[in-house]
């Protein structure tokens, strides 16, 4: 544990957080603001309006469901809980930023990806930065690297991370033993993993929707409960952010600088922003442009960090459920949400059980795919089914190990990951700002013609 902080602290210094916060401002910039101006029509585009058909294997809906199934998981429970426990209010208006600025972050990567997606043998397609950092830059060493880092990423915060929490909250509210839910959960990945990316589309189109309306729900009448707590909560958000003192009672927050790295760090955690891991699905969809999926693909860190994230926040902050850590042992992750919605709803703690449920379950899912496409490209195609295999085992482990430890390893996987990424979007600006005028001219063509 003690080698690990030690990693992390380096990896987590400034280095990562400048080069994420300058990636994400430097293409704020040259896409003047796409991500602001193009919101809503990322959103009609994914939720059914405008689609236009091209080749690939999902469609947008569907590559957004897979990308929001990996995105929205343990860290919009346990990871919202995480970060205010540690890094205090502040944390949550950092994890806004990281996402705002981290929607142009997945545009640039959805554009990319699709440009220089291609086809295995299968007929699937293969795409991400190893794709666009191989084919765009002829940086093969470094797509190499990049692959490397997201298999163990998989391993990590999308597999360990997400059976982990998992185990915790079901053995808190339902006495369920780790090693037995260890055993349901690696036997589920291994039978819903037979049917590859078409197969995961699908569960996630219909899985998803569910899962964040129901926790959504959950989330709003908790609050609308404590409605008067709403504004000194906010208020607390936006003085903590910038405030060189822990200044508020049950929350452990302690400065400026571990609040931005907390807030950041759980920011690129439930977003996916700078990971690059959500354009391996956007690669996968039926798209006649890559800046049509781009716009799809870019919505979700304002959904999953922006919207979701922001309810758990609040909803924590409002029921001052900060306050139990530390009462009757170590009160953490998933359990500090479940505790602030069992103390305020009739089965409120039932309704976080069954969303974690369902929200790690296709995470677990998303990672999977996103891991054997990378497995794929380091070790080609027959490597897929010991990759399955593997993945399944470590989701039982994962069950067993320490929550400490989880979270630790999976700051440090998806670091490692995001530096590769980080590095090629500037190096290919000029290839994204070609194909985004492109687009914007159809656009423009459609809307005229409209």
């Amino acid at each position: 544990m003690e080698a690990i902080k030690q990693i992390h602290s380096c990896i987590w210094g400034a280095p990562l957080l400048l080069l994420f916060l300058g990636v994400g401002t430097y293409l704020t910039f040259i896409l003047r603001g796409l991500q602001f101006r193009y919101l809503a029509y990322g959103l009609k585009l994914a939720f059914g309006g405008g689609e236009k058909r091209g080749q690939g294997d999902i469609s947008h809906f569907e590559s957004l469901m897979t990308a929001l199934a990996a995105t929205v998981g343990i860290g919009n429970i346990a990871g919202v809980a995480t970060a205010l426990s540690v890094g205090g209010p502040g944390a949550l208006f950092w994890m806004w930023v990281t996402a705002l600025l981290g929607m142009a972050i997945k545009y640039a990567e959805a554009l990319l990806a699709v440009k220089y997606r291609k086809k295995d043998s299968r007929g699937e397609m293969l795409g991400g930065p190893m794709q666009y950092i191989e084919q765009g830059l002829g940086w093969r060493p470094l797509a190499l690297l990049f692959a490397l880092f997201g298999i163990l990423a998989s391993f990590g915060g999308g597999n360990m991370l997400q059976s982990n929490s998992v185990a915790d909250i079901l053995s808190t509210s339902l006495s369920v033993d780790p090693w037995i839910s260890g055993t349901l959960i690696a036997g589920l990945l291994g039978i819903s993993l037979i049917g590859g990316i078409k197969s995961v589309g699908k569960v996630a189109s219909y899985l998803v929707p569910i899962m964040a309306l129901l926790y959504l729900s959950g989330a709003v009448v908790v609050i609308a409960i404590h409605a008067s707590n709403i504004l000194p909560s906010l208020s607390a958000i936006f003085i903590a952010a910038f405030s060189p003192s822990a200044l508020f009672g049950g929350f452990a927050g302690t400065g400026l600088m571990v609040a931005l790295q907390v807030g950041v760090a759980r920011g690129l955690m439930t977003s996916e922003a700078g990971l690059g891991t959500a354009s391996i699905a956007a690669a996968a969809a039926k798209s006649d442009h890559p800046g049509r999926q781009a716009m799809v693909s870019m919505t979700g860190s304002f959904l999953a960090t922006v919207v979701l994230c922001t309810l758990t926040g609040l909803a924590l902050m409002v029921t001052e459920v900060g306050n139990l850590r530390g009462y009757e042992g170590s009160i953490e992750g998933a359990s500090l949400t479940w505790f602030a919605f069992q103390s305020t709803l009739p089965l409120g703690g039932e309704l976080v059980t069954l969303s974690l449920a369902l929200f790690a379950f296709t995470t677990l899912l998303g990672w999977a795919y996103y891991g054997e496409k990378c497995f794929e490209y380091l070790f080609g195609e027959k490597m897929i089914p010991l990759f399955r295999l593997l993945f399944c085992i470590v989701a039982f482990f994962g069950a067993t190990l320490k929550l400490e430890l989880v979270w630790a390893l999976t700051d440090v996987t998806n670091a490692l990951m995001a530096f590769p990424n980080l590095i090629a979007l500037p190096a290919l600006s000029a290839v994204l700002l070609k194909e985004t005028k492109a687009f914007l001219l159809i656009r423009e063509k459609e809307l005229l013609n409209s």
